[in-house]
């Protein structure tokens, strides 16, 4: 299976539908009436795909599995057929979609096996998603946007030279997937002035996010968080909680980390963790959906 323990629990909704076509306009009738010898096609075909929804991951090698936290199983009767509709909600780091379509699928062969006897017309067509939210998908609206990020490492060592910075390597990485540019990477020591330079000579000259890796630690040299503590003109608690539930949920040793997050200006500042694993699930923990930072405030200068 594709590995997702990188991704975050959200709100996740799928609507499937299926359409069985009949033979004959009295299998319908049969169908309205309950006279369908086998029983109640309706309310059987129901309960199939109430298992079917919850037991995808048994049918489906690569499906994940997930809870189902909300079923919801209709039809729309027509002349000649009846459409189904399986709406699937979940919050988890996966989509839905196959457990929809799934369920619609079985609701559907559980018509199809209760009507052959009475009509031998019977057919299975359509079976399709027909919307999904929730997930990267309904996130990809705040990539489009052009933004700009200086990456900023504070490392004693890595500064004198005696050891390779990867963590801030790994951010921009991150970054210029998600479609943001980062014209400036640098590396400094850790110096409370110097953090604090850096930062404001970044915020001037407009960039759209100031991300420093380093510091943020309890050793008497990790001073970013009181550095950037002094400038921030408003903090983002959300974001730093963000950073560090995500982080408890891998390693017992991200509650000692002090990751910061705020505003100057329209500028996002973020002082993130200095080791590789821990830069990389930060930036995990909180992008994309940071970005929707920007329109948030671009809407607010046009109210």
């Amino acid at each position: 299976m594709v590995n997702i323990t990188h991704k975050s629990n959200t709100l996740r909704k799928a609507i499937a539908q299926a359409i069985v076509k009949v033979g004959m306009s009295e299998t319908i009738q049969a169908i309205r009436n309950r006279t369908v010898p086998k029983g109640d096609v309706l309310e059987c075909a129901r309960v199939a795909g109430l298992f079917a929804a919850k037991r995808t991951a048994d049918m489906i090698p690569d499906c994940h599995p997930l809870p189902v936290e909300f079923t919801a199983i209709s039809y729309e009767v027509g002349e000649m057929e009846v459409t189904i509709f399986v709406e699937i909600h979940t919050i988890y780091k996966t989509g839905v979609e196959v457990e929809a379509m799934h369920a619609a699928s079985v609701v559907a062969l559980t018509m199809y096996d209760m009507l052959k006897p009475i009509d031998k017309g019977v057919s299975i067509e359509q079976i399709k998603l027909v919307e999904k939210k929730g997930g990267k998908t309904d996130r990809n609206k705040d990539l489009n946007q052009e933004l700009k990020a200086a990456v900023i490492v504070c490392s004693d060592s890595i500064s004198a030279g005696k050891k390779e910075d990867r963590a801030g390597k790994v951010i921009r990485e991150k970054l210029e997937n998600l479609g943001v540019a980062v014209p400036v990477y640098i590396i400094i020591p850790d110096e409370k002035e110097e953090i604090k330079e850096s930062c404001l000579k970044y915020v001037n000259e407009h960039m759209d996010l100031v991300i420093f890796t380093g510091g943020t630690g309890l050793s008497p040299r990790d001073v970013t968080p009181e550095a950037l503590g002094e400038i921030l003109e408003r903090r983002i608690p959300g974001i730093e909680e963000a950073i560090r539930s995500y982080g408890q949920q891998r390693t017992p040793y991200s509650m000692l980390s002090r990751s910061v997050a705020g505003l100057i200006g329209d500028t996002v500042v973020l002082g993130l963790p200095g080791s590789t694993g821990g830069a990389s699930e930060s930036m995990d923990a909180v992008f994309p959906a940071l970005l929707h930072v920007f329109k948030v405030m671009e809407g607010a200068r046009h109210d």
